[in-house]
């Protein structure tokens, strides 16, 4: 992207690179950002680091609006290329992969439940997008106007885990490729680190390095995954057939259209963390299709690529014994007959992940901020340290149970995130049209609702939520009603719970409170 001279002058950047100067962070008079904490070694290293100009400061305070760039036709691309960025990767493969293999679906049917449940999941981390440029805020400051300033903290926790969870998965699929290239001699605890220290180098010097990395981190992608279409394409069965009686296939088909949806819309809460140096007057339309777009298009290649594979092992013994090893091992043989160059396209699969970890670890890291004040006085790169920590270390202990990560890990993260939205698309509609957001109240909790509606409607939903789901460890008495063995209906009941019961109960919050 270009620059005019009076950008250069000022020594703006591009919007979709910009990052906060040491010289222009404003401080908030309720959180601050305390630069020095933590006194001597640690406080000299932080003064180091945010001396380096390519290096951001800014954690959770609102961006003010004369500090925001001009939006070029450019930067709508950018909002694209970095969401395709994002999930045109080998975790996603997997997640496809779960339709033939563990649900018993046909082809067509995985196919279609991984297409529509992608594309419906891209629909919610689109629409919370849209309140990055408008308010400068991060998602889940976002989120303390629609659920309070306290109650949102659920909220804020849930993501941290939602976040920590994706690294824990990309480490452990790039460990399980990383060591099916090398044909075992590299262990997947090797690869899982690799994969970690990448992805803690970006992460580390926040939004600018960011944007740049995720502007080009597609293409490799996109060209390994071109080339295991033209190598294992043919090998994929597409005439397998779901199995089990009609009231089971529909059973699985929800169970595993609600999985993909789950891994899809799990982005929402960080949905406008990477936007809130746009200004207010980037448009919304654009905003929204371009981050559909994006979202959409990588998971839906991504999940279908997964279909294909996993039916080529009712077909191919190799195919079936690779995927007993591990899914990494699986997209690898989608390359066999390749040789060295098949290697090198599985090395490329392995390091796409990458991609994928860096925005769930940048929004972890801002998450652990707004937890509480004195965690706020940490900066983000410290977070950003220890969320990286966390999860390498969960991958190490969990290198042998992916399949288990997976179908629970997915599924509950997506009964919340969809709760969730489902108030916040209430609160936006239905109350926000004629009072509007004070975006400067951020930090203010007078100023924000105080979420006893909010908080009330999202324990109902998570009720239903419970009483509905079909997990391995546990299956409701809802949940049992549908199918042989269940259906998973945790998301479609609690948002259905939840979004009954919310408008009478913040009508009645505002009546009583008027915020």
């Amino acid at each position: 992207m270009s620059h005019s001279p009076m950008d250069e002058e000022k020594g703006l950047q591009s919007p979709a690179i910009a990052v906060q100067t040491p010289q222009d962070s404003t401080k908030n008079d309720h959180e601050k950002i305390d630069s020095s904490a933590g006194g001597g070694i640690f406080s000299r290293l932080n003064a180091r680091l945010i001396s380096w100009k390519i290096f951001e400061t800014r954690g959770i305070e609102r961006v003010p609006v004369e500090e925001r760039h001009d939006i070029r036709a450019a930067d709508y691309m950018q909002m694209t290329l970095l969401w395709f960025s994002t999930n045109i990767t080998a975790n996603n493969m997997a997640v496809g992969m779960l339709g033939p293999i563990s649900y018993g679906l046909g082809f067509v049917d995985s196919a279609l439940c991984a297409t529509f449940g992608a594309l419906l999941g891209a629909a919610g981390v689109a629409y919370m997008g849209t309140f990055g440029p408008a308010s400068g805020n991060r998602t889940m400051v976002v989120a303390r106007y629609f659920m309070g300033y306290y109650p949102s903290k659920i909220a804020c926790l849930l993501n941290i885990i939602i976040m920590l969870g994706y690294g824990m998965i990309d480490c452990l699929v790039g460990g399980q490729v990383l060591s099916a290239v090398s044909g075992g001699s590299m262990p997947i605890v090797v690869g899982i680190i690799i994969i970690a220290i990448i992805t803690w180098v970006v992460v580390l010097f926040g939004m600018r390095i960011f944007h740049i990395y995720e502007r080009w981190a597609w293409l490799p992608q996109f060209i390994a995954i071109f080339v295991l279409v033209g190598s294992a394409g043919p090998k994929f069965n597409t005439s397998i057939t779901s199995a089990g009686s009609p009231e089971t296939i529909t059973g699985n088909r929800l169970s595993f259209f609600s999985l993909c949806l789950s891994a899809s819309v799990a982005w929402a809460p960080a949905g406008a963390d990477f936007f809130v140096y746009f200004p207010p007057t980037t448009s919304k339309w654009k905003t929204f299709l371009m981050t559909f777009l994006g979202v959409g298009l990588a998971l839906t290649f991504a999940n279908v690529m997964g279909v294909g594979l996993a039916s080529g092992t009712i077909t191919q013994p190799e195919w079936e014994t690779a995927y007993d090893t591990s899914s990494g091992a699986l997209i690898l043989a989608g390359y066999n007959g390749l040789g060295g160059f098949g290697k090198f396209m599985g090395v490329l699969v392995a390091l796409g992940l990458i991609a994928n970890n860096i925005p769930g670890t940048y929004s972890a890291s801002l998450g652990f901020q707004i937890m509480g004040r004195h965690l706020a006085k940490l900066p983000r790169w410290f977070w950003s340290c220890v969320g990286v920590v966390i999860y390498t270390a969960c991958a190490l202990g969990g290198r042998n149970h992916l399949y288990d990560i997976f179908d629970n890990f997915l599924s509950l993260m997506g009964y919340w995130v969809t709760i969730y939205l489902t108030i916040a698309v209430e609160e936006h509609v239905l109350f926000r049209r004629v009072r509007g957001f004070d975006w400067d109240a951020w930090a203010d909790p007078s100023k924000l609702p105080i979420g006893i509606a909010a908080l009330l409607a999202f324990l109902i939903g998570w009720a239903g939520a419970i009483v509905s789901m079909d997990q391995i460890w546990y299956i409701g008495p809802i949940a049992k009603m549908v199918g042989a063995y269940g259906t998973d209906l945790g998301i479609w009941v609690g948002c259905s719970w939840a979004m009954l019961v919310y408008p009478p109960l913040r009508w009645l919050e505002l009546k009583k409170f008027d915020r």
